[in-house]
């Protein structure tokens, strides 16, 4: 049992949730929702969606495993009490695991790729194994590049899904069709876009977090490059570009009396925004920037739930 405990707690299962519900609200709330009124079959089925999910679960535990390999050292200074590598788990197993969990991974896209004929999704997969495994070995310890990674691949859970239906917006398609088509590619490239800034917010308010354990260890991260002060005005810049991105979301579907899903943005995706920005300068310690990180993931997550409106008002 101590075992299967630190087994979900090295492959982070809440994120791994959090990854299967994006897929599934995303494909079942939008493309869905737009293409089944025109009697249209989504390039993918909802068994193959199954095995999409899979393959994300399975290749984004597969990375969690290898940084947790990788960073055993620099975790026993930012956060002793949650290092299972080692600890619970040997160093061999968990080398083991990531193989297995991402060549599992590859086999699911694979089969996806037999039954839709969608070659981008094994071969974009097998990047997103190999980055993960750089990102884990050198990328993360370098200024930027591991945070832009991250932050890529967050949005590529959304973005793997809409490409395949960019077969509808080819020329000769009929008009309703197309303008569906287009309505799934603006939708995905807003929700992909949200998850690619706030992920990046997050991942700079850690590596302040963790500051410490990164400086000792030889890390080149933001705050030890530039200063904890002007990573903080990096966040503050960008948790502004959310914020307007947001709104001005939000005043575009007000013309169409989209008055719920307005109240529930400003009261579950902007107000956390703008207390994220306020606590943000006078944060000093690591425990109110773990709190700040730990508030911008749950607003990533009520951000990815909105997608439920679309059910009602598309």
């Amino acid at each position: 049992m101590r075992l299967l405990v630190a087994f979900f707690k090295m492959v982070r299962l809440p994120n791994l949730i959090f990854i299967a519900l994006t897929q599934v609200l995303f494909y079942e709330c939008i493309i869905r929702v737009i293409l089944d009124p025109l009697s249209i079959a989504p390039a993918i089925s909802r068994f193959s969606l199954l095995f999409i999910i899979l393959a994300s679960v399975l290749i984004g535990a597969a990375g969690y495993v290898i940084n947790d390999y990788f960073d055993i050292n620099i975790d026993q200074v930012n956060k002793p009490s949650k290092n299972v590598v080692d600890a619970v788990v040997s160093r061999r197993w968990a080398m083991l695991w990531h193989m297995i969990l991402s060549g599992a991974g590859i086999v699911s896209s694979l089969y996806v790729f037999l039954r839709t004929g969608l070659l981008y999704i094994p071969l974009a997969n097998v990047l997103c194994v190999f980055f993960l495994f750089l990102y884990s070995i050198s990328l993360k310890r370098k200024l930027l590049s591991g945070n832009i990674l991250i932050s890529v691949l967050t949005a590529w859970v959304i973005i793997i899904l809409f490409l395949a239906e960019l077969k509808f917006a080819g020329s000769g398609v009929p008009e309703e069709v197309l303008e569906a088509s287009h309505k799934i590619i603006r939708l995905g490239l807003l929700y992909s876009a949200f998850a690619f800034i706030i992920s990046l917010i997050r991942e700079a308010i850690k590596d302040i977090e963790d500051i410490e354990g990164d400086r000792k260890y030889g890390c080149r991260t933001m705050p030890i490059v530039w200063g904890i002060n002007a990573s903080k005005i990096f966040v503050a810049v960008w948790l502004v570009v959310l914020l307007a991105l947001v709104i001005l979301s939000q005043i575009y579907v007000s013309q169409f009396s989209w008055w719920w899903p307005n109240i529930y943005s400003t009261f579950f995706i902007i107000l956390p925004l703008g207390y994220i920005f306020l606590k943000l300068f006078p944060a000093s310690i690591p425990r109110q920037f773990h709190q700040l990180s730990s508030l911008t993931k749950l607003t990533m997550l009520t951000g990815i739930l909105s997608m439920i409106f679309f059910r009602f008002y598309l």
